[in-house]
């Protein structure tokens, strides 16, 4: 997936499974109520997060997407609600057994459209009226919408569509006989991306952006070709383009971060490109008066990690002009801040998430920091934004112990949170306490940072077990941030440390590339010198040592038990074993030799195996557990089954867990999440004497 460098990691995608309470027994060990005073296992179908929140042109209201967990669908159910500015009426706006997403003011605040899969139709475009509640079915679409945006004058929506192209076929397959039942017909594939994670085998084709009448009409497309033409989507003042990003080159599916600004006039439907640069430019968005474009994007120079940097360019795309150039970090977002001279940006520093104004002359000043909570299994950085006419901007707001709410500011004001989804959960709830730590990794000499989380009844005198959690990517950062998955492992008792090793993002550009080319190497002296840190505090049994990661984090995982014997057992969750197979059966596979090495496997295979885990699996001795998604197209499930294969040859305890229809994100589900996290407890359990 694309992260907000611009660079494509291996962090979950969304996907998950059904069975609610059936959890893996291993070692005897089965599902029990927890304390309930702490944090358990079906704590998790009681959580709710705010998304996307969408505040009106005059800022007085804000809708957004509240998600909770449906425990007898075992799924995500995402409603609309709608709140005030000040916080006093909040009341579901859009609230049924049908899911609601993407909710979208129109410009004079009197309607908001949506998509939405009621009536059994498959994702169409709707509109409410805020003044009579009153909608209607704008759309009969083959495919979902998506980047819905309004035109400036209230009366077209535009938006982006995948439209199904030929499937390629060479055999004419001969007639089935009546009755007969045959085998389903073969796939016939002959491009280079025909799967993705989450989604599975890809339908031949493309996607184009449509304009649509508000008022409900037939769906006229604007762009066409064998291109893809991504949102969001931004309508020029007058309402005579879209400006959007497109990789219209030849062979664009072997140049996977390539794109371009792009402009299409409504009226005759001609494309004007922008830019014109070796790396992605995206996310256009017309300033209020219509003179300047701001954009997000950067040189590619084929390096593991990018800042992606704010640029502002003429409505023609003359002029073009870094704001962020000096600035070491990423720009993940950018929004009008309620006037064409001042931008309001996210970014993150440090594991916090902020929302910061940028000048037209590239200062940059912090209004809050606090974005996050939207991640609920582990503690990345996450979390989003949207502004009104007059600079008030909504966000989602998390904190360590709670996931997102709702939060308003304006810049130079505080902020105020609106809503308290979680507060009636976890009122009567013991979390583990979260409390930052840094050290010196002997590697280089570079300043780490972590994070420890203390079981609720923490007691400073006694001994207690320590799990040592990795983030995936590598490109991504943990911060301060609620998680199920950290909350769980301190409510069984013990101390966890979760970590930015180097290669994380939010510490800028060359603490992320220190693994360019070197991925695993030395963030294993800085995982190592982090659990000696935390052993030094004196409340850590050195006897009772886990360690644990998903995907980048799982690489590290089957990393450190090659190395070291200190751990008493390990769990490896989605990793790469072997970075040969890997880079060939990947859903990424355009991208991993380009960026990640030097050379194509083929041309160079001792540097893929100098890298790979499975090169140190004869010097195993800690008993390692293998997770997998069944559906997994980024790390697929076959590397799993290498490294337990190769520990069972050896006679390592170890033990497979596979996921049933799971891609990558395979504790997407909440019983995946449950029994991710408890899988993984009762193997950590079965070591503990």
């Amino acid at each position: 997936m694309l992260r907000g460098s611009t660079v494509i990691t291996l962090l979950e995608s969304n996907d998950m499974h059904r069975s609610v309470l059936a959890l893996i027994a291993i070692s005897g060990v089965a599902f029990a109520a927890s304390d309930p005073g702490t944090f358990n296992s079906l704590d998790i179908f009681e959580l709710e997060v705010a998304s996307d929140p969408q505040i009106s042109p005059d800022g007085a209201n804000i809708v957004y997407v509240r998600q909770s967990m449906d425990i007898m669908t075992d799924r995500l159910r995402s409603n609309i609600w709608l709140v005030s500015g000040d916080g006093r009426r909040h009341r579901p706006l859009l609230s049924a057994t049908d899911d609601f997403s993407s909710p979208r003011w129109s410009p004079q605040g009197d309607r908001i459209a949506y998509v939405s899969s009621a009536e059994g139709r498959g994702p169409q475009l709707y509109v409410r009226w805020m003044d009579s509640g009153q909608t209607a079915l704008l759309t009969n679409l083959r495919k979902a919408p998506t980047a819905i945006t309004w035109s400036p004058n209230g009366t077209q929506i535009a938006f982006s569509m995948f439209l199904p192209g030929k499937e390629p076929k060479l055999a004419e397959a001969p007639a089935t006989p009546e009755g007969a039942e045959w085998a389903p017909p073969v796939r016939i594939i002959d491009r280079l991306v025909y799967r993705a994670d989450g989604r599975g085998f890809l339908d031949v084709g493309n996607t184009h952006i449509f304009v649509v009448p508000a008022e409900g009409g037939t769906a006229r497309q604007l762009t066409s070709g064998d291109y893809d033409h991504s949102g969001p989507l931004s309508w020029s003042p007058d309402g005579s383009t879209i400006a959007f990003s497109a990789s219209r080159i030849e062979d664009h599916a072997y140049k996977p971060l390539e794109a371009e600004i792009w402009t299409v006039d409504l009226e005759d439907g001609s494309l004007t490109q922008l830019t014109d640069r070796v790396g992605p430019d995206t996310a256009p968005t017309y300033s209020p008066d219509g003179s300047t474009i701001a954009y997000r994007g950067f040189d590619d120079h084929k390096m593991g990690y990018h800042n992606t940097v704010a640029y502002v360019m003429d409505a023609n795309g003359e002029n073009q002009r870094a704001l962020t150039a000096d600035f070491d970090r990423s720009i993940d977002d950018l929004q009008w801040a309620g006037s064409s001279k001042r931008l309001y940006v996210l970014y993150d520093d440090r594991g916090d998430r902020h929302i910061a104004t940028l000048s037209m002359r590239g200062d940059i000043e912090s209004q809050v920091h606090d974005v996050g909570g939207a991640s609920l299994g582990r503690p990345y950085t996450s979390g989003g934004f949207s502004v009104s006419r007059k600079g008030t901007f909504a966000y989602t707001a998390g904190t360590k112990y709670r996931p997102a709410d709702i939060a308003v500011a304006r810049r130079g004001a505080a902020a105020r949170k609106l809503t308290h989804l979680n507060d009636d959960l976890f009122a009567h709830k013991s979390l583990g306490q979260v409390e930052a730590i840094t050290w010196s990794s002997p590697a280089g000499d570079l300043e780490i940072q972590g994070w420890i989380v203390t079981p609720p009844d923490f007691d400073a005198g006694k001994k207690y077990p320590l799990i040592l959690e990795i983030h995936g990517g590598p490109f991504a950062a943990y911060g301060p941030h609620f998680s199920a998955e950290i909350q769980r492992y301190a409510a069984a008792g013990y101390v966890v440390l979760y970590t930015n090793p180097r290669g994380s993002t939010s510490y800028g550009d060359e603490f992320a590339n220190t693994i360019h080319h070197n991925y695993p190497g030395q963030d294993y002296d800085d995982l190592m010198s982090g659990v000696d840190a935390v052993i030094a505090k004196g409340y850590i049994d050195e006897k009772k040592l886990y360690v644990t990661g998903g995907s980048g984090g799982g690489v590290l995982t089957a990393w450190i038990v090659g190395k070291t014997d200190r751990f008493r057992a390990a769990v490896v969750a989605k990793p790469v074993i072997n970075w040969i197979s890997t880079s060939l059966t990947t859903d990424i596979s355009a991208f991993m030799p380009a960026y990640w090495f030097e050379k194509a496997p083929w041309e160079d295979p001792d540097a893929y195996w100098a890298r790979s885990p499975l090169s140190l699996v004869g010097n195993v001795t800690t008993p390692t557990m293998l997770v997998s998604g069944e559906q997994d197209h980024r790390t697929p499930i076959g590397e799993a089954e290498q490294y337990y294969q190769a520990l069972k040859l050896r006679k390592i305890e170890t033990a497979l867990v596979r996921f049933p229809e799971a891609s990558h994100g395979i504790a997407s589900r909440p019983s995946h999440l449950i029994a991710k996290i408890d899988n993984i407890l009762a193997w950590f359990e079965k070591y503990e004497d």
